[in-house]
């Protein structure tokens, strides 16, 4: 799908709190807070020049669930696509102070499990190492709640072709995974942009 436009709607800031009225369709995004989500959100939606995600120098920042109308339409013929891309809180920074740490976990998982609008869950890795515990808890928990998961290893371009191809294929094992399950993505370059739009197509329009 290609991206008209995108609007910052508002925040769920605590358990059980109001979330942004509308009846969308939603994805959200999860990762560590160092794992360059906002680059990746800005540059999916194509907003690297104005951003709609802010980019913070100190990992941890991101605070609340926060809610983008995105305006699309489909790479095919077809009407106009409108749901919330949702922008989780990152985990697992350890300067973060752990009373912090243990305050966005409640959040997270209200959001998860009180959305019936969320289709699916986009979750980041850093490609330049292997998942971590907290990312692997993560995919475990989301496995629980049988919520479809796609992961997207971030910063790809910052690995030789053979690392990368080595990364992808033990990310798979040790995530038990399939190969269709993960998308290669880099911001700079814009490799993995449109694989990635194509996924969030289908799974806002699973009939296609």
């Amino acid at each position: 799908m290609k991206v008209r436009t995108v609007e910052f709607v508002g925040a769920l800031a605590h358990p059980g709190g109001p979330r942004p009225g509308g009846a969308l369709p939603e994805i959200a995004f999860s990762g560590r807070s160092n794992v360059g989500k906002s680059t990746l959100i800005n540059r999916l939606l194509g907003r690297t020049r104005t951003p709609v995600a802010r980019v913070s120098g100190t990992p941890g920042k991101t605070r609340e669930v926060n809610f983008y109308r995105v305006d699309a339409i489909p790479f095919g013929e077809g009407e106009p696509i409108e749901f919330f891309l949702v922008d989780l809180p990152g985990y697992g920074y350890a300067r973060v102070p752990k009373s912090m740490q243990g305050a966005w976990r409640p959040l997270v998982e209200d959001y998860l499990v009180g959305s019936a609008a969320l289709r699916g869950v986009v979750q980041l890795i850093d490609a330049r190492h292997a998942p971590t515990g907290d990312d692997q808890q993560m995919m475990e928990y989301l496995a629980g709640l049988g919520t479809p998961t796609l992961v997207v290893l971030t910063k790809v371009d910052k690995l030789k072709r053979s690392q990368r191809d080595r990364r992808i294929r033990s990310t798979v094992s040790e995530l038990g995974l399939g190969m269709e399950q993960i998308v290669p993505f880099s911001a700079p370059t814009g490799e993995g942009r449109d694989e990635l739009l194509r996924a969030l197509e289908s799974l806002l329009l699973p009939t296609r």
